[in-house]
């Protein structure tokens, strides 16, 4: 076989790979007579078949298993044999012309095909003692934890009916149906629908207009709905609903005790205060690791200069530039609805691409390195993960990792990349420093990981998003989204 590089330039490989034809004709005739005591062909007996009728019956079949089977192990054996590391699986032509395949087949003609591939370029690590960042960390106060309990002690708050007119912090059941130029419209209507005046969970206005109704009264309040309502059909739009209301009923009071944290599954209060407290201390946790690990990632985008892969980094952008537009899409917003075009975004979003694929081949440089491993019993915690998200499709997603080459990369990846982290964690300058629980989810956009594209995406603020998860869950279930605020205001994303 020989092998002959014909491109090299910057990180691209090609190689001509070429096997002769009597070294296939050989190999074929070797897997035949491995073949002829076990196969039966009528007219002879078994172990009896002449090699030439043996040729003519199977040979093509098996140079054809041949073939494939050179396409699939030579490429990683060339490769290491050059000591070299593809970015990407490496891509294989051959001829597609029959006559030719045909010749092949026959062992009248070398079997040719061309690799193409981009290397992974080498990297000489830099010493990160010099790194030094500042670990932020909030002491979590009593009255955190007693505001956590009290919100969350409102999903088993109970309501007693009342005769007079609703009011703040009253429930409503109502039925009520939305209409825009007097038509009723696809998701705007509902029965038996419960909402707590002043939970602002429907648009504004429509809470409102609710305070003083009493049971039985029918009543048509008029709306417009927010510019940026997902539904394009009603963004902007003035809506009316029929109102018609079958109870109002009055708040109980909530009572810190063992019986609240018994109605939540919780054998005591103090159990319930250690659960919250660990709930919290994991949140902001999670603010305060993504900060330092930002601080890690900026200093090493410092370190490290180096030409990128280009199908690496042009799957990498692929993938943020589908999240966009969906975004986009979401949320019925545009490029120059955030203050920029599409051909400048896709600039800034290649460069957060190359970035991204850059400090990925680091930190795999570094845990190589370091013999940062991910364990067979991380990846089914982290395939068990995946499972719950998506509760009834538990049998496409195994089916999925199983059946799918490289599938498995999209859940070891982030596992090893934290394991580098907490790596490089011991190497390096911490600093702890005490600050607010305000400091600490403060929106800094100079210091963010997608700093180049930050104008282009339609996302919250990090503030906004770090209170969410603070806060907990929302008490009560979500209606249907017609009157209600814009979907995704308030979620993380």
């Amino acid at each position: 076989m020989q092998v002959i590089e014909t491109l090299a330039e910057g990180l691209k490989r090609e190689i001509k790979v070429v096997v002769p034809a009597k070294d296939m004709e050989q190999r074929m005739n070797e897997r035949l007579a491995e073949a002829k005591d076990k196969v039966r062909i009528n007219g002879f007996r078994p172990g009896k078949v002449p090699m030439s009728h043996l040729k003519k019956v199977y040979g093509k079949s098996v140079m054809a298993e041949l073939v494939n089977e050179i396409i699939r192990e030579k490429p990683s054996a060339i490769l290491s044999e050059r000591g070299e590391k593809s970015a990407t699986q490496p891509e294989v032509t051959m001829t597609e012309d029959e006559a030719e395949a045909d010749k092949i087949l026959n062992a009248e003609a070398d079997f040719e095909f061309t690799l193409s591939y981009e290397v992974i370029p080498p990297i000489e690590l830099k010493p990160v003692s010099g790194i030094k960042v500042v670990r932020e960390v909030v002491d979590i106060e009593e009255g955190e934890v007693e505001d956590q309990i009290r919100k969350i002690g409102e999903s088993a708050r109970s309501y007693e009916t009342k005769k007079g007119k609703a009011a703040e912090g009253d429930r409503v059941t109502m039925d009520y149906v939305g209409k825009v130029d007097g038509v009723a419209f696809d998701g705007g209507t509902d029965t038996d629908a419960e909402l707590v005046l002043g939970s602002n969970r429907f648009i504004p206005g429509f809470e409102d207009q609710l305070v003083g109704v009493k049971a039985g009264d029918e009543k048509v309040i008029t709306v417009t709905f927010p510019e940026d309502y997902p539904a394009k059909n009603l963004a902007g739009k003035e809506a009316t609903f029929d109102i018609t209301v079958k109870e109002v009923a009055a708040p109980g009071e909530i009572t810190l005790d063992d019986e609240l944290a018994k109605k939540l599954g919780i054998e005591s209060l103090d159990r319930l205060r250690e659960i919250v407290r660990g709930q919290i201390e994991s949140q902001f946790g999670s603010v305060t690791r993504q900060k330092v690990k930002r601080q890690i990632l900026d200093q090493l985008d410092e370190m490290y200069k180096f030409e990128t892969p280009t199908r690496l980094v042009e799957a990498e952008f692929d993938n943020i530039w589908r999240q966009i537009n969906t975004d986009l899409a979401q949320s019925g917003k545009t490029f120059e609805d955030e203050d920029t075009t599409e051909e400048k975004a896709r600039d800034e979003y290649r460069t957060l691409a190359e970035r991204r694929v850059r400090l990925g081949l680091v930190l795999s440089e570094i845990g190589e390195k370091a013999g940062v491993g991910v364990t067979e019993e991380e990846m089914q915690r982290a395939l068990y993960a995946q499972l719950q998200q998506f509760p009834g499709q538990e049998k496409q997603i195994l089916d999925f990792f199983r059946k799918t080459p490289g599938a498995s990369a999209s859940l070891r990846a982030p596992i090893f990349e934290e394991k580098v982290v907490d790596h490089l964690l011991g190497e390096i300058d911490v600093t702890d420093k005490k600050v607010t629980k305000e400091e600490l989810l403060a929106d800094d956009e100079a210091e963010g990981a997608e700093k180049p594209a930050k104008k282009a995406a339609p996302k919250k603020k990090a503030a906004a998003k770090a209170d969410d998860a603070a806060e907990g869950e929302e008490a009560a279930p979500k209606k249907k989204a017609a009157p209600k605020k814009k979907a995704a205001e308030g979620d993380a994303e």
